[in-house]
């Protein structure tokens, strides 16, 4: 394997977490690793919601940690909710004075909606569904203009090199026009902040490349692994037959906007005391349940935002126009689909891992602030808090620079075989039907014999083998909590132990060990 040695911090990812690490961590030398063109193919900027945040004089941070540990069901850190939430407002502003065309009123104060779970409206918006797409544009420009950011697009990480129980490289692959054989990175430290896992599911919301891969290179380097079975199923993604699934903004329902079957009943009124603003985990299961009965569950904005739909959220009028729907005549159909998962890499408070030299950040990661059902809108959040933290910590680590460095430059690679398709479609296949939204200990069982099967199949690719050791950290950590809390439900353990739950701990070798078991 080629090598190639820099002073850089390496920094796996190009989303929100990945942009806003490499700004913060300005003078000091950065190389980011993006596989799509950079600001394109990442989750944040497909988030249509906004940035939670207390930026009204009758809202707090004390309020919003609050409704954070509700939604959490449990297991939530209670003093990480009440840290980041502190936060929070500096970092709008911060976005703000950076370019982010936050909505503002005529007085200048910030546009809030509310979402579900939360007491309050503290989600700040851009064009109704385009905060995302706003946020990383404006962060894009400024990483383009950074001096001390080189950026190698077209390139995925596939691997760690770990030496002395100390993360040293980052095993990186060109992914462009297929794949390449892997060249080692050895950098000043290694920051992933390489996005989720939910296209490993076969109905997604997520960028067709996020399939859980850089959580598995961790977990293969022997990193831990926290509450890897709280996958958070988005209860409108919009049924349309396309791969991933358009999304239709919670923001929508916050408006007003009703959940109906085919015979036009709102569903949610019997299910929670907030129907449509209920919790995701409690909406998406009502909606999975009236998908599973044939009763064609779909969002209704014609009485609560008929014609404005169009111009206040234009993500989604674009994905109902693309998909042959008219929202201002009929309903959206919806589906329950795979959209964040709260489990990932176990990091500290200042974003470091279980290993030496590697740190991480944004949804990649578990850092207590989700618990078992993330809180509407506070990934971004999360993502804008550690990023910045793992900046600050990997700059106190380094100590001063010294020298100049040179840009990275890679050597040709010869070509590599890619995963295969008949391997990937089963895998993500057998992770809805077994790991989805409602689980049982043979379903999971299944699962986990079908990831084995899959990963066995074709043992040379190393992509392929990030996926699996997710999807079998999150199989496994499903099959060994036998209860049901926030968005992990089983139906064969339909209470939840009490009101408080322990966060679970896995490496890969834990995960496998539980899938050699027979089923409980």
């Amino acid at each position: 394997m080629k090598r190639i040695e820099t002073s850089r911090v390496v920094i796996v990812g190009a989303g929100l977490a990945a942009h806003y690490a490499a700004l913060k961590l300005a003078p000091r030398p950065v190389l980011m690793i993006s596989p799509e063109p950079l600001g394109k193919g990442a989750s944040s900027a497909w988030a249509q919601g906004g940035v939670a945040a207390a930026m009204s004089p009758a809202d707090s941070a004390a309020a919003h940690a609050r409704d954070t540990v509700r939604a959490g069901a449990g297991t939530v850190d209670a003093q990480v909710a009440l840290a980041v939430t502190e936060e929070a407002r500096a970092h709008i502003l911060d976005l703000t004075g950076l370019g982010t065309p936050f909505d503002r009123t005529e007085t200048g104060d910030y546009v809030m909606s509310r979402e579900a779970a939360h007491s309050f409206a503290r989600v700040v918006r851009v064009r109704g569904d385009q905060a995302g797409a706003e946020i990383m544009r404006a962060l894009t420009a400024q990483v383009r203009e950074a001096p001390h950011i080189q950026v190698l697009e077209g390139l995925m990480a596939s691997g760690l090199e770990v030496v002395d129980g100390t993360v040293r490289g980052v095993e990186v692959m060109r992914c462009d026009n297929g794949v390449s054989a892997p060249c080692l990175i050895r950098g000043a430290a290694v920051l992933l902040a390489g996005g989720g896992s939910g296209g490993l599911y076969a109905l997604t919301t997520n960028p067709p490349r996020v399939r859980g891969q850089v959580i598995g290179m961790g977990a293969r380097a022997g990193a831990v692994i926290a509450d890897a079975e709280f996958v958070q199923f988005h209860p409108t993604a919009i049924a349309c037959g396309l791969d991933p699934a358009p999304l239709a903004t919670e923001a929508l329902r916050g408006e007003g906007a009703i959940l109906i079957n085919r015979h036009g009943e709102r569903f949610m009124r019997g299910a929670h005391p907030d129907a449509e603003l209920a919790p995701r985990d409690i909406v998406a299961r009502a909606v999975f349940a009236q998908t599973q009965a044939g009763l064609a569950p779909a969002l209704d904005t014609r009485a609560a935002l008929g014609a404005r739909l169009l111009h206040d959220f234009p993500a989604v009028a674009a994905a109902c126009a693309q998909a042959g729907l008219d929202p201002l005549t009929t309903p959206i159909p919806i589906a329950a689909a795979a959209h964040y998962h709260m489990g990932g890499i176990a990091t500290d408070a200042a974003g470091q891992t279980s290993l030496s030299g590697l740190w991480a950040c944004g949804e990649v990661t578990s850092t207590g602030l989700h618990g078992a059902n993330r809180l509407a809108s506070n990934g971004l959040l999360e993502a804008l808090v550690y990023g910045r933290r793992a900046a600050v910590d990997i700059e106190a680590a380094l100590g001063p620079m010294t020298g100049q460095c040179a840009p990275v430059t890679l050597p040709d690679l010869p070509d590599a075989v890619p995963p295969r398709a008949d391997l990937v479609t089963p895998l993500r296949q057998a992770m809805t039907n077994g790991a989805g939204v409602i689980r049982t200990a043979k379903g999971l069982q299944s699962t986990l014999s079908d990831i084995a099967q899959i990963e066995a199949a074709q043992p040379d690719s190393v992509t392929l083998a990030n996926m699996t050791a997710t999807a079998t950290l999150i199989a496994a950590a499903a099959l060994n909590r036998c209860e049901s809390r926030g968005a992990h439900f089983r139906s064969d353990y339909p209470e939840s132990d009490g009101d408080t739950g322990d966060r679970s701990f896995l490496t890969l070798t834990d995960a496998r060990a539980i899938a050699r078991q027979e089923t409980p």
